[in-house]
């Protein structure tokens, strides 16, 4: 691992080769995420180098973002964020997050999201962030420290919702990470040409609260802890507040707005999660059937 003191190109190659360690012996991801490829991106699906290239640069790039995460409160501060961080269509958002209605940060598994939210806390906003607590105790514990460390308040995922609920009420700016299947009870919305499984909590919480929602993302634009912070998208829920369809509206148009992202760097995208796991019922029987025809109708080895 990188030491906090270490130099740029030193973190570099260290990103390059742990990133070569992973993918090697990750075989079960690695599988995922070329699968998910194929399917977020058809026009390169018949080109497997092609595939296997972006899966490759995925790996660089997760393993990377561990060794930036432990650097970033050494190396980030107030007076040199500019050497670190571009600002891309922040600054029309400003006034909601300045404003006294709630606001709903909305971001995903994509470029460095731990980033984004370390940036909003050190310019002095005042930030929740909706996380879940990890299995492993040393990693919840230093990302918890290093959430904190700019002012953040962690809102446990599933324990925590009355604080969640009282901080939305008196106007709190709350973030999430809004692209995790959500299972069968989940909201399905158009995520790279699929049907993704979504949460509906972001949409209802607006609904309920009325809350903006941002889409924000924080890409790597360069080398060593070279990031843009990029606003995407504010939605207004008042502009859905009459509509039956609300939540699927909204819910949608987030994903279209975080897809965006994602298709300007598809190789900061964490593909090795199975986003697209959960398929309508419909679309599931149709799949079972197609495969129990064509089980039927190869020759048997027998005759």
């Amino acid at each position: 691992m990188c030491h906090p003191g270490a130099p740029g190109p030193v973190c570099v190659r260290v990103r390059g080769i742990s990133g070569w360690f992973a993918y090697k012996v990750d075989k079960r991801h690695r599988a995922v995420a070329a699968e998910n490829l194929r399917h977020a991106f058809p026009d390169r699906a018949a080109d497997p180098a092609a595939i296997d290239a972006l899966v490759r640069a995925c790996y660089r790039h997760f393993t990377g973002l561990l060794v930036e995460i432990i650097l970033l409160p050494r190396k980030l501060h107030l007076e040199n964020w500019r050497r670190y961080a571009t600002l891309n269509g922040v600054y029309w958002t400003m006034p909601a997050f300045l404003d006294r209605r709630p606001l709903l940060v909305v971001t995903a598994h994509f470029g460095n999201w731990e980033m984004a939210g370390y940036t909003l806390g050190l310019f002095g906003f005042r930030m929740y962030a909706i996380a879940r607590v990890l299995d492993n105790p040393h990693l919840e514990r230093f990302l918890k420290q290093f959430r904190q460390a700019t002012g953040q308040t962690i809102i446990a995922k599933k324990d925590d919702f009355e604080r969640l609920n009282a901080a939305l009420k008196v106007g709190a700016k709350v973030a999430t990470l809004a692209d995790q299947d959500a299972g069968s009870r989940g909201v399905f919305v158009n995520f790279f040409n699929r049907p993704a499984s979504a949460h509906k909590a972001v949409a209802l919480m607006a609904l309920e609260y009325d809350a903006r929602i941002v889409v924000v993302g924080a890409p790597r634009v360069g080398g060593y802890l070279q990031y843009e912070v990029v606003c995407e998208d504010l939605i207004d829920i008042r502009d859905y507040a009459d509509r039956p369809d609300a939540v699927k509206l909204v819910t949608q148009r987030y994903h279209t707005a975080l897809e965006q992202l994602i298709r300007r760097y598809p190789e900061q995208y964490f593909w090795l999660h199975r986003r697209w796991k959960t398929q309508p019922v419909a679309r599931t029987k149709k799949r079972r059937l197609s495969q129990r025809m064509t089980a039927d109708a190869r020759p048997n080895s027998d005759s």
